[in-house]
């Protein structure tokens, strides 16, 4: 049952806070960077560019977003916005980043884009202090508030094993197209926080999660949950103290994007760039596990460009 349906029925590069960062697994990523035969992707990597001009390139290489948006749809966008805090501290989605996706949504024939996150700090001044609220707006997008509980909807996770319903928020519900952009971080909790764990901005109640095996239920709402594009920001990366962070020196520059319609295969390859391989990460070989999508690279045919 498709969700609108659902909805009508009911910095430094060497090392940081005394810790050595390793390159040699973020660059096995992009190791070859030769077309395959055809020109259809599974994923794209681009490494090396500034965050608009990497996703101009990614969505290029993918068709156009005319082959996930279509006119007179409505869209939304969820990027992470849980934190207040300035855009260098890369706690939440860079906001330019955020802004081209809703320009390229508008040129593809959107009627409305909608932005939202449930915040974990104050929402208004998380939706200012990162600068997501204003590049949304510039880009005439419209950013709505998460923080109500009147906003969301109990649905039933059929295919959870310990995640069996949720109240999701009415846009994820009612939006025809479905765009996830989180950032690429590190987190006490998880190790790392990316596309699946974004998925719970989008929930009321997450310390059930907490409670009741974090990385199953993660797992367990990507099964409900299927943005139709995934599009990671690792241009800035916290690397330390996620998912809040400290301080500026908690961040290192990465310069990179992934993008994919996989949301196990995205985050798959975030975590490489990150210096770690997806079995490191309980989530994403749960998710594999379970079919939700594959954290097997090897197996897709992907786009590796460096600009």
């Amino acid at each position: 049952m498709k969700r609108r349906d659902f909805f009508k029925k009911g910095l430094s590069a060497g090392i940081i806070a005394g810790t050595a960062i390793t390159f040699g697994k973020y660059k096995n990523l992009f190791a070859a960077n030769s077309l395959p035969p055809e020109d259809t992707f599974d994923l794209v990597a681009v490494k090396g560019g500034e965050p608009v001009q990497m996703f101009d390139k990614a969505i290029e290489s993918l068709g156009g977003m005319k082959n996930f948006v279509k006119s007179g749809q409505k869209v939304l966008v969820k990027p992470n916005i849980g934190w207040d805090a300035v855009p260098e501290r890369a706690a939440d989605t860079n906001p330019s980043l955020v802004g081209r996706v809703v320009e390229y949504c508008f040129n593809a024939g959107a009627k409305d884009v909608y932005v939202f996150d449930n915040t974990c700090d104050q929402w208004n001044k998380c939706y200012k202090n990162s600068g997501i609220e204003k590049a949304v707006k510039d880009a005439g997008g419209k950013i709505v508030p998460g923080n109500r509980e009147s906003y969301y909807q109990e649905v039933e996770i059929k295919e959870g094993k310990k995640l069996k319903k949720a109240k999701v928020h009415e846009l994820v519900l009612d939006s025809d197209v479905f765009i996830n952009v989180p950032i690429l971080k590190s987190h006490s909790s998880t190790k790392l926080t990316i596309a699946m764990k974004n998925m719970m901005g989008v929930v009321w109640d997450r310390m059930y999660w907490h409670r009741n095996d974090l990385n199953q239920c993660i797992a367990d709402c990507s099964t409900f949950c299927k943005p139709d594009l995934n599009i990671v920001d690792a241009y800035n990366v916290m690397k330390v103290n996620g998912p809040r962070g400290v301080s500026i020196d908690d961040v290192v520059q990465l310069k990179s994007l992934v993008v994919s319609k996989d949301i196990v295969a995205v985050d798959a390859a975030a975590t490489k760039i990150f210096g770690l391989e997806p079995d490191d990460i309980s989530y994403i070989t749960i998710a594999d596990e379970m079919n939700i999508g594959t954290k097997d690279l090897a197996k897709l045919n992907i786009n590796r460009i460096i600009m």
